[in-house]
């Protein structure tokens, strides 16, 4: 249930807050969070049309896809703040927000333990052979004859990128009974000790791992991260995990690797080539970049070995991941009337 904030009148005076891109069950949401407020929602992006409606709003909120440039904010002259319903802000012009006097607000994180536990859904669909019953289920076949899987307990897991995610994929890890290897540029030696794992060279990782799950950020140091070079160093049988993003991985070496026999198996819910999916994209597709999607999909090699689960970039896609948007957004209105603005960027 959403947390109810209530404002003090006489000191803020009349809050008039408008809320683009939104559904429905996201409306009836911020409608109890909002309670006595004077609101405004609709399932368009907020544009130079548009914004003539909005002009005497105090507070605007927004999605992705919502390109707020000086031109818009030139149209919405008592906007106070923008609160972008996403981590990532570059959909605004920060330059015009501060020149105009607005504070810009976003949602830094909403679903690490999201992500985390479809971790591990496709760890167990690899190591249980899920997928394969289920493909299997449709052509009447129920035999076991090749479903022999492995148990995780005292199989060694290695994190590539100890952050958010990478911790909590270190929790679920310690429920499982796993042995815990982490590689990051950056090290917590107290976090080390109380989640009981150690730091080591990625070389070491790669070489002791019964399991690599990625959780690193895309940038030009991460690019190829996991290519012909590294997965030379990959314990044979491993399998591989990426929820993070596509390039991380060289797709020709994967293929090989698996071709190989290197990786017994490659669970997936990103895949090189998908850049037309950006980090919250996958709540709000594009209906533009459906096809393009599926194409790239059909045509993947990868999709067709039986040893490969593939999500299409679902691990954030969790009501309760999608709620903690809301709420957070919530809090940065709530924060910013009080006079202590949070999560600016």
């Amino acid at each position: 249930m959403p947390t109810e904030y209530r404002f003090d009148r006489e000191a803020s005076g009349i809050v008039r807050i408008a809320f683009f891109e939104i559904k429905d069950w996201e409306e009836k949401y911020l409608k109890k969070g909002l309670k006595g407020h004077f609101l405004k929602f609709s399932n368009e992006v907020l544009s130079l049309e548009n914004a003539q409606q909005v002009k005497d709003f105090d507070i605007v909120s927004v999605f992705i896809y919502s390109k707020i440039d000086r031109q818009i904010i030139q149209q919405i002259p008592s906007l106070k703040l923008i609160v972008t319903r996403s981590t990532g802000f570059d959909h605004i012009d920060l330059g015009a927000c501060k020149e105009a006097g607005i504070t810009v607000c976003n949602v830094p994180s909403y679903g690490e333990n999201t992500v985390a536990e479809h971790t591990f859904a496709l760890i167990l669909s690899l190591s249980r052979n899920i997928c394969k019953t289920c493909v299997r289920r449709f052509g009447y076949d129920f035999s076991i004859e090749g479903l022999k899987g492995f148990d995780l307990k005292g199989k060694t897991i290695g994190v590539i990128g100890a952050g958010r995610i990478g911790l909590h994929v270190m929790r679920i890890a310690n429920g499982f009974g796993m042995n815990i290897l982490a590689y990051d540029a950056y090290q917590n030696k107290i976090l080390s000790e109380v989640l009981g794992f150690s730091y080591v060279s990625l070389e070491d990782l790669l070489a002791r791992s019964d399991v690599i799950t990625l959780h690193v950020p895309y940038n030009e140091s991460t690019r190829h991260l996991i290519n012909k070079d590294t997965i030379k160093l990959i314990k044979k049988g491993a399998v591989l995990i990426n929820t993070s993003r596509g390039s991380v991985v060289d797709t020709e070496a994967l293929i090989e690797a698996l071709d190989k026999k290197i990786l017994a198996g490659v669970g997936l819910d990103v895949i090189e080539g998908e850049e037309l999916i950006k980090e919250e994209k996958q709540l709000l597709y594009d209906p533009k970049n459906l096809e393009v999607l599926g194409n790239l999909v059909k045509d993947h090699i990868l999709l067709s070995k039986d040893n490969v689960v593939f999500t299409p970039h679902i691990a954030f896609y969790s009501q309760e991941a999608l709620e903690r948007i809301l709420e957070t957004t919530l809090q940065d209105v709530a924060a910013f009337i009080s006079g202590n603005p949070q999560n600016v960027v």
